[in-house]
């Protein structure tokens, strides 16, 4: 089995986009009226939800009128935050189709689309022209992306001279085995967490200039443990939950990655860099 194919299967359930619209409605959501906030409990995968969206723009210096590529856009929570809130333009790049048709969908759905597109594609071989972005931004996206290298190469050439990138990841903790299943993994095959250490050299190498660099770790294992708390008190599944798109296991997945956040072996790393301008 290939690699798109093993990340299209761990995503992309089938019919996606029509699956959220019937939970929405079976929630008592109008889907000819849907407003961001009716999305709010799931369309942002990560760890701090929206909150740390805003966070990472903010400490980016995102201004109107930027073009950014959001890699990894999933549901297209994030790109409709920096639109909304921000004012950018967001391009939106998914390897699982079924995102990507989600993300337009919901998107159309609350008014954005002449702001946010998305476009099915890889972070390795990113279908855009040299120097067309302002800011390049991943939100735990690299985490299933196994050649970093070319991940960072891409990022430099799409981006324009003085650039910025955006990151919020997941990367390797003290000890490189996980309890399994997680978000992004349900076993090794699709986890390709490295250490901040490796990362960080590894961009500079790319030619990016450090902004901000700040462990989020303790931070993100509290908002796990509360999230997991909150889940364990109410009655049956919630209705719009991670459980919208994840399907089964969100439970063990999240109680999972609390007991990796604990036992140090994953980290939480949000950072800013610059693109180095030619002297």
């Amino acid at each position: 089995m290939d690699y798109s194919h093993l990340v299209n299967q761990q995503y992309g359930r089938e019919n996606l986009g029509e699956k959220i619209l019937a939970a929405l409605q079976q929630a008592g959501k109008d889907v000819n009226a849907l407003s961001r906030a009716d999305l709010s409990t799931f369309d942002e995968f990560h760890v701090g939800g929206v909150m740390q969206t805003r966070s990472l723009a903010k400490e980016a210096q995102l201004q109107p009128g930027m073009h950014v590529l959001d890699i990894g856009s999933g549901l297209g929570g994030p790109a409709r935050t920096l639109a909304a809130e921000f004012g950018c333009r967001v391009t939106g790049l998914d390897l699982t189709e079924e995102f990507c048709h989600a993300a337009e969908l919901l998107t159309r759905r609350v008014g954005l689309s002449d702001q946010v597109t998305f476009k099915h594609g890889s972070a390795l071989d990113v279908p855009f022209e040299d120097n067309t972005f302002d800011a390049v931004w991943t939100q735990f996206a690299a985490m299933n992306i196994g050649d970093k290298e070319q991940l960072y190469s891409e990022c430099r050439r799409v981006l324009r001279p003085g650039g910025l990138l955006a990151l919020h990841e997941v990367m390797q903790g003290e000890t490189t085995d996980l309890h399994y299943p997680v978000f992004w993994a349900d076993d090794e095959s699709l986890n390709f967490l490295r250490s901040p250490q490796e990362i960080r050299q590894l961009l500079v190498d790319k030619g990016f200039a450090e902004r901000t660099w700040n462990d989020l770790t303790q931070q993100s294992f509290e908002w796990f443990q509360a999230m997991t708390a909150t889940r364990q008190k109410e009655q049956g599944t919630p209705p719009l939950g991670f459980n919208v798109f994840v399907g089964d296991g969100v439970p063990q997945k999240a109680a999972n990655v609390v007991r990796n956040l604990e036992e140090k072996r994953i980290t939480v790393i949000q950072a800013v860099l610059q693109l180095d301008k030619p002297n």
